[in-house]
């Protein structure tokens, strides 16, 4: 018979966590995750791990550094407690933007973050639409980088009632071609694509739409929504090329500053899915697709030495 899997979690994102636990039916196992009164972060783990597996689910979001910190504890606490494997299901990876030196004289921080996990004890990572699939080879340790093409495609058909004669999947810059392509290829729509550039961090102007829009509806296609910059702008230059209706679809909300705000009040935008890799606020123009059946599938695989080759790249 095969043991349930050891579940732990810190506070990033415990509703995730525990939908998890559900459909696995295996608890989250305790573990104390506090701050003392400095801010330091504290870690107990409160169940025995020796000659185990273990996973612990744990985002990197918002706030960052603390989530971060709280999964670098954890598993050190497991290696220092016997765990045979650590494995870090990080949902939303924090700091993956991040792969390259944008400008000289500053840290390539995914790798950074990578080196931090390897150095802990961590011994596989599981993730979900990493912003740069190229952070894969910043680990020396199996790295499983899922994709949610599939359960997304199947939420958008369902729940948006996409008409795909007369549907055009856009790519929000040239970078996210791959992605939407994929989307295009399962929805059976055309791809469009937005030309844009950053004149600095956290601005986005879009320059031009390439392909044929007008009189359709669009379905928008990202990795991640953090400002809402590069989504509404989109948007809106969508609709100034005579999209019918624009619809979005994003693995991770972000939503930093008053991103709900402006998505909430676009003219332009529809509705926006995510998934709930990161909490996300109540808003009437955000859907969430659950991403937990896939988490939970594969550490079911995981836990059974099952391949996870359909959830993966």
């Amino acid at each position: 018979m095969v043991e349930k899997p050891l579940l732990f979690t810190g506070n990033a994102n415990r509703p995730l966590a525990e939908s998890v636990s559900k459909l696995l039916k295996a608890p989250i196992l305790p573990a104390n995750v506090t701050r003392f009164n400095d801010g330091e972060t504290r870690v107990q783990i409160q169940h025995t791990v020796r000659g185990k597996t273990v996973f612990i689910i744990q985002s990197t979001c918002a706030p960052v550094n603390d989530s971060l910190m709280e999964l670098l504890f954890m598993a050190d606490a497991m290696r220092r407690s016997s765990a045979e494997k650590i494995v870090a299901v990080i949902p939303y990876f924090g700091y993956s933007r991040q792969d390259y030196q944008m400008a000289p004289r500053e840290p390539v921080s995914a790798r950074v973050v990578a080196d931090l996990l390897q150095a802990v004890g961590v011994t596989n990572v599981v993730t979900i639409d990493i912003h740069s699939v190229k952070a894969q080879g910043f680990f020396g340790i199996p790295f499983d980088n899922l994709n949610t093409t599939r359960i997304a495609s199947e939420f958008l058909e369902k729940n948006l009632q996409l008409d795909s004669k007369d549907l055009v999947v856009v790519s929000p810059d040239a970078g996210g071609v791959k992605r939407a392509y994929d989307f295009a290829a399962r929805l059976n729509a055309p791809l469009a694509i937005i030309h844009k550039r950053r004149p600095k961090p956290g601005e986005v102007q879009v320059t031009h739409v390439v392909g044929d829009v007008a009189g359709k509806t669009c379905l928008m296609i990202d990795d991640m929504v953090d400002t809402g910059g590069s989504l509404l702008n989109g948007a809106q230059a969508l609709k100034d090329a005579g999209a019918k209706s624009v619809y979005a679809y994003a693995a991770h909300a972000v939503l930093s500053a008053n991103a709900t705000e402006r998505i909430e009040k676009s003219p332009a935008l529809e509705r926006l899915v995510v998934t709930d890799t990161i909490p996300v606020p109540k808003s009437k123009k955000i859907l969430i697709c659950p991403i937990a059946p896939v988490l939970a599938k594969v550490i079911h695989a995981i836990q059974t030495t099952e391949s996870i080759s359909p959830f993966v790249d």
